[in-house]
């Protein structure tokens, strides 16, 4: 079989193009009416199954009707509908009234009853949606087989996008837009079409989560991310002390987590010991009333610093981050807050203009037929002599077009008229709205060319939509700095004590006030203690490792032990690999300073301290340091010094540190330090730990050197090592 060789730029064009962008504008992003093709097609088969202002009918029957639109299968199609629901309490405002069970957007286990048990109809709100979806204000389109028309975007009456959280996973794109409360969009909105120039974000401060919570951000931060779209902030849930029952009531959690992922973490914190010493039974309490989490705390515990406590480690405070992308145009594109509002404007403005040309084009239609019946009021026995002496059906409307002076569709209307009602008060009555048509007819015309006037329209029907759907907020905004947040440092003792590291890997944690008491080290057989260390409880370590990984561990994490006891072995403590053992250990104190590394191949690298401080508590840092050459030795040091560097070949080498360069790449491999010919650097040392009496002879101002061979004065130099 013959294959042809097709470019990879080729494939891409012709294979996944095509998919990736069917995928964003036709599935995964949301348009400016603020719905997903899915949504839209379910909600408009509710909305022409009469749905709403109907009785429920069984979800069944609402899938199966969507699949002329959206051949995806019931199950997705389903699934659509539940977040859409009022019962599965996703929605600021719901847009799916339902029966029966929906689960919960806060559950992870809650499952929804299938579709044969629960019925559904279209939420009042749902007529905002579709107002004058007749009367041309947007495009149809065929659906996918060519049996029937579906629009393109809904005509929504008020900024949907805004109000309804949505998300979405494209290919090589995402989108993450949060709700926003109904009235200070609408506020916003207005504001907006009167004054383009209007500060929206004094009316929007901040998003509004159906699940209620607090927001904890700077409001500078909050308005950026508002205007660009782009950005993450804090939410936490919020609480009640019972304190006749000792007991913390979570009503309200962060939008994005679960009633079980919070008691997941609660508990895996208990049987870890972190909160073993507060929480006597934790337990989900939600009913029918809603939400609850129920805390049961031990005699003696705080309950406001245990709540700073969970949510520092549960998903009781947790991150939403925002990445407002939209599909305007059929372009997709991250759009502020302000930028959403004026695009909706020109969108809605597009609706409201169309609406009507539409309704000018219906009325000048009817005028039309009255000023043909107009004419015949002059002579009503014309009118019935033509069709009475006309012989040939086919020939009335010709003859009384003729008769008349009227064109055929003046004529026709005239020709259906029955004849009980063709009489002069019939008539009168008929094209009494004459002039009344003209006038309205002027009027909408001067309001469709003038986009002021479609402005004021839309702005008093979003007073309307505020006056009748508006709720308070549910999620309350706080600045950064006016919560309170867990110290981990706060809850932990401090006392001076003194940490012991063997040769055989082997810590031992004591504090001072036991070590007065006196005693000897109890060791392993061939053990000896190779370094000791004063240190404070909230003191940290850095341990690193021949795998060339670096392990921090918190000093307060090690068990207080005795003289008398082996202490804990550093590689289990540190849940270290296979066949992985400490080279060097170090306290971190504040992060100042540089770590000097010293490698066989002769080179040195030189890394600040610092580049070893994370902002989350990871214990493992990986490629801590360069594996081109194994290491021999770590040096931490607060200036630059005197180093003195020792070959295999009987040479040695004094340079200063200052002339190594300082790189913030943690595995750097360094720089040349002491050129080495069939040799390898074996011992490294400070030189005030050397024996060397005469540096100047072995000094080097520049590098790379080769050093000087070894006088015998100052050779019997034994290297500190730790391990």
């Amino acid at each position: 079989m013959n294959h042809r060789e097709q470019p990879i730029t080729e494939t891409l064009r012709t294979n996944y193009m095509p998919y990736a962008m069917s995928v964003i504008i036709s599935r995964a992003i949301p348009e400016i009416d603020g719905f997903k093709p899915s949504h839209r097609k379910l909600l408009y088969t509710m909305y022409k199954m009469g749905l709403i202002n109907s009785q429920r009918i069984k979800s069944a029957n609402v899938v199966g009707r969507t699949m002329q639109l959206n051949p995806h299968g019931d199950a997705a199609i389903y699934e659509t509908m539940v977040r859409l629901t009022r019962g599965n309490e996703a929605l600021l405002h719901p847009l799916v009234d339902s029966k029966g069970n929906f689960g919960k957007v806060y559950s992870r286990d809650m499952a929804y009853a299938a579709s044969r048990y629960t019925e559904v109809k279209l939420d009042p709100i749902c007529s905002e949606l579709f107002r004058d979806i007749d009367s041309d204000t947007v495009d149809f389109v065929d659906n996918y087989d060519g049996t029937m028309k579906e629009p393109v975007l809904l005509p929504v009456t008020f900024p949907t996008v805004l109000t309804g959280a949505n998300q979405g996973i494209a290919v090589g794109m995402a989108s993450n837009i949060c709700s926003f409360n109904l009235r200070e969009v609408c506020d916003a909105t207005i504001a907006y079409l009167q004054d383009e120039d209007a500060d929206i974000y004094e009316m929007i401060t901040a998003p509004d989560f159906p699940t209620g919570g607090t927001i904890i951000c700077d409001p500078e931060a909050m308005k950026e991310i508002l205007a660009t779209g782009r950005g993450s902030f804090k939410i936490r849930g919020s609480y009640e002390y019972n304190k006749k029952e000792n007991v913390i009531e979570i009503k309200e959690i962060p939008y994005t987590t679960t009633i079980e992922a919070i008691i997941d973490k609660i508990v895996e914190n208990i049987k870890s010991g972190k909160l073993s010493k507060e929480i006597a039974d934790v337990r989900d309490e939600t009913d029918l009333k809603g939400l609850k989490i129920a805390i049961d705390l031990k005699r003696g515990a705080d309950p406001d610093a245990l709540m700073l406590k969970l949510y520092k480690m549960t998903p009781l405070q947790d991150s939403f981050g925002c990445n407002f992308n939209l599909i305007v145009n059929n372009e997709p594109d991250v759009y502020g807050v302000g930028g959403i509002i004026h695009e909706w404007s020109k969108f809605r403005i597009k609706c409201v203009r169309r609406r009507l040309l539409h309704d000018i084009k219906k009325k000048s239609d009817k005028l039309h037929l009255l000023e043909g019946l107009k004419k015949i009021l002059l002579d009503l026995d014309k009118a019935i002599a033509i069709i009475r002496g006309t012989e040939d059906d086919s020939m009335v409307v010709p003859n009384l077009m003729a008769g008349f002076q009227i064109d055929e569709i003046q004529a026709e209307f005239i020709a259906e008229i029955k004849l009980r009602n063709l009489n002069k008060k019939y008539i009168l009555n008929r094209i009494a709205d004459v002039d009344d048509l003209k006038k309205e007819i002027k009027e909408l015309k001067y309001s469709a060319e003038h986009e002021e006037e479609i402005k004021k329209i839309i702005i008093e029907e979003l007073k309307k939509i505020k006056e009748k759907y508006g709720m308070d907020r549910k999620t309350a905004f706080v600045p950064e700095g006016e919560v309170d947040h867990y110290e981990a440092n706060a809850a932990i003792e401090d006392y001076n004590l003194k940490l012991f590291v063997t040769k055989q890997h082997y810590i031992k944690k004591i504090r001072l006030t036991s070590l007065k008491a006196g005693g000897e080290h109890k060791l392993k057989d061939g053990d000896k203690v190779t370094m000791e260390i004063d240190e404070t409880n909230l003191g940290e370590i850095l341990v690193f490792t021949n795998q060339f990984n670096a392990y921090k561990l918190k000093i307060h994490e090690i068990d207080d032990t005795k003289l008398s006891n082996f202490g804990d072995y550093l590689p289990s403590l540190l849940e270290m690999e296979k066949d992985e053992v400490p080279v060097q250990l170090f306290t971190t104190g504040d992060y100042k300073g540089f770590f000097l590394f010293v490698f066989e191949n002769g080179k040195t690298a030189k890394v600040p301290v610092s580049a070893y401080q994370t902002k989350t508590n990871r214990k493992r840092l990986i490629k801590a340091y360069s594996d081109a050459s194994p290491v021999v030795r770590i040096f931490k040091l607060q200036e630059d010094v005197d180093l003195a560097l020792f070959s295999n070949m009987d040479k040695a080498l004094v340079v200063n540190t200052s002339l190594v360069n300082l790189k913030t790449t943690r595995d750097t491999i360094g720089v040349q330090t002491m050129r080495l010919k069939n040799a390898k650097i074996k011992k490294a040392a400070l030189l005030s730990e050397t024996r060397i009496k005469e540096p100047e002879y072995y000094l080097g101002k520049t590098i790379p050197l080769s050093g000087c061979s070894l006088r015998m004065e100052d050779k019997g130099f034994k290297q500190l090592k730790l391990f």
